[in-house]
């Protein structure tokens, strides 16, 4: 760096130098676990490091590097393309020649695409190359199963308040940090819960309100946070995690967590008609005919969140939210209609009983379309005694629960199963 360069990023200037400054991730790194003992080993295979940002995913790789002597290659898969992987492979062959090992880092892996994953193989299968991927994705469903097969798979963990805490303590003391800074210990305590585990945005944030304040103040940091988005990454596993843990939270009946996993959803970005579509999904699964203005009022939650938009919209998701979480459950339905999907896809194909079928012309008729059929309105009594199904078939597909509404459902469906001749009446 020259004297009219501007300085690293603090989160650069603090990078670990060592595997003993490494905050955080003691499961792996800590006495006797999986990657320290690798590591001693000193014969290092294919990883894949699957975390939050801003956790060390980077930083780890490049000690991993250090610790086995080995040549370290840094690529972004954002940026680069088949052809950096082949210069990468050029100069590993280069290097190989004179007993040198070389580790290729890919940053966010999963945004190589199947081709492009697939050009790693054979370099990662013979060992010219030893591949550390880094994604913040699942790798289950972003990194081609032939690779994944090929390399371990790590699970790096958000920083715990504490572990930022005492990082931000380090860059106040550090001459690499801020050794000239102080700071309000209130200060520190905010920006370690606002950094939501990441340590590179706590570094930056506090970097900027050290130029605000001096010491730095809980209103410095605030004004250096700007508004606090929680973590959500609107097409991948984290926004799914959320709209599962909001559906089961309702099916459980617990109001309060559904609310809290619906606002992270909302605060995240996510699309409120998207959540809207599920909450009309939860009432029709989950609580059905238990009470069946649910499924009005999740509608009616639905179409104020289009015609309002988001914020004022998203109360009318809160309100369906909770009147599900609070109204009685049954599923009978969803188990019925599932039941009966699978009667036709896996049994045979039911011939529709003459008497049931549509008869609109003479030749139908003369065939026996709509003969002896009961209308209901007229022979109510005939019509029960007829079948509704083809002779010698029964499917006991629908059994009402005793929740809410269909406490009174069930009666009634026992007493018309008692009426249909040949059926049952339990």
């Amino acid at each position: 760096m020259s004297l009219f360069d501007p300085p690293a990023p603090l989160a650069e200037r603090l990078r670990p130098r060592s595997l003993a400054e490494v905050v955080g991730q003691t499961h792996l790194l800590g006495p006797g676990k999986p990657l320290t003992r690798t590591l001693a080993s000193g014969r290092l295979g294919s990883f894949i490091l699957w975390g939050p940002p801003g956790v060390g995913k980077t930083t780890l790789a490049r000690l991993m590097a250090a610790e086995v002597n080995a040549h370290f290659i840094g690529l972004s898969a954002v940026t680069a393309g088949v052809k950096d992987v082949r210069e990468a492979t050029a100069e590993a062959e280069r290097l190989r020649g004179r007993g040198q090992k070389t580790i290729l880092f890919l940053d966010e892996i999963h945004r190589f695409n199947k081709a492009q994953q697939d050009a790693l193989l054979p370099h990662v299968e013979s060992g010219l190359l030893t591949l550390i991927g880094a994604t913040t994705e699942n790798p289950s469903f972003e990194v081609n199963p032939a690779l994944r097969s090929r390399a371990r798979t790590l699970v790096l963990e958000a920083l715990s308040q504490a572990d930022i805490r005492g990082l931000l303590e380090r860059a106040l003391s550090d001459s690499r940090g801020l050794p000239n800074v102080t700071a309000q210990p209130e200060a520190l305590d905010l920006l370690a819960r606002l950094a939501d585990g990441d340590a590179r945005r706590a570094l930056s944030t506090l970097e900027v309100a050290s130029t605000l304040a001096e010491p730095v103040t809980p209103e410095a940091v605030t004004e250096a946070f700007g508004r606090h988005l929680p973590q959500m990454d609107k097409g991948g596993e984290d926004f799914y995690n959320l709209i599962s843990a909001l559906h089961k939270s309702v099916r459980g009946s617990h109001p309060d967590a559904a609310l809290y996993w619906l606002a992270r959803m909302v605060e995240g970005g996510a699309d409120s008609l998207y959540v809207a579509r599920r909450i009309v999904r939860m009432a029709a699964e989950d609580i059905g005919l238990a009470d069946p203005q649910a499924l009005r009022l999740a509608i009616a939650a639905r179409d104020t969140a289009e015609f309002l938009g988001s914020p004022e919209g998203d109360l009318a998701l809160a309100l369906a939210v909770v009147y599900l979480c609070l109204a009685p459950k049954s599923n009978s339905v969803y188990v019925a209609w599932k039941a009966a999907l699978d009667a036709v896809r896996e049994g045979e194909t039911l011939a529709v009983p003459l008497h049931l079928r549509n008869a609109p012309t003479a030749l139908m008729r003369s065939q026996g379309y709509g003969t002896g059929y009961a209308y209901y309105f007229d022979d109510p009594a005939g019509s029960f005694a007829q079948h509704y199904l083809p002779d010698g078939v029964e499917l006991n597909l629908y059994t009402p629960s005793g929740e809410g509404w269909e406490e009174r459902v069930r009666e009634r469906w026992r007493k018309l199963r008692e009426a249909h001749a040949g059926e049952s009446t339990e």
